[in-house]
């Protein structure tokens, strides 16, 4: 049996001593979540991007991105099992995965024409959400050929994104890569601990994340 056919309980079996800390990370640094991660540092640590902005404003920022980006399209994935369109909210095979692609993409796109249109935001905000779209139509794309790993996608984003800051020195960023390198690894070494993807899934997901940012960064023109 392959690793793409071995089931989470089996991988389970096989490292009973690192699978639930594996699964804890994969489940604290799912792709959902990973947006409203960047967001608290963009809003709260980053010394400039929103240094003009009222603490309330800043709570609805923040609140803005956790219902467009974390709650609308979990909701989406869990109203697709509901209605019996996926058999798992876990999406373990590439079928699963293509209507929540596209649901989710619409999410994106609708929150990055928002946050594009309204200046009172940081031109930040609208080139990581566009690198978020980017990435999961990319994802859809590969999606018809293997199973690319939505995590490494996540953290691809998340360091691609760190890594453009850095570039435009706008805040020294020794300690924030140093962190999400360490945590990009964690989440890669987690997958294949759970079996849930092959190397070249997670290369490639985290390829996909980490371009979408640089693609989506030259569009908006930069920050």
């Amino acid at each position: 049996m392959n690793n793409e056919l071995v089931s989470e309980s089996e991988s389970d079996y096989r490292n009973p001593l690192f699978a639930f800390p594996a699964k804890l990370i994969s489940y604290l640094l799912h792709p959902l979540f990973v947006p409203i991660y960047v967001m608290l540092f963009l809003v709260y640590v980053h010394p400039a991007f929103f240094s003009g902005f009222s603490p309330k404003q800043q709570g609805q920022t923040i609140l803005i991105i956790l219902l467009n980006l974390v709650f609308f399209p979990l909701f989406a994935v869990l109203l697709l099992k509901g209605l019996g369109f996926i058999p798992s909210i876990f999406l373990r095979n590439q079928k699963d995965r293509i209507i929540p692609y596209i649901a989710c993409g619409i999410f994106y796109f609708w929150s990055y024409t928002v946050f594009k249109e309204q200046s009172l935001y940081p031109s930040v905000v609208a080139s990581f959400i566009l690198g978020i779209f980017l990435a999961s139509s990319g994802a859809l794309i590969a999606n018809i050929y293997f199973k690319i790993s939505m995590h490494a996608i996540g953290m691809g984003g998340w360091l691609g994104l760190f890594v453009l800051i850095a570039n435009n020195g706008s805040m020294l960023m020794t300690w924030p890569l140093a962190i999400v390198i360490l945590l990009t690894g964690l989440v890669g070494t987690s997958r294949l601990i759970l079996h849930s993807h092959k190397p070249f899934e997670i290369y490639t997901g985290f390829l996909l994340g980490f371009i979408a940012q640089v693609v989506a960064y030259l569009v908006v023109g930069g920050f």
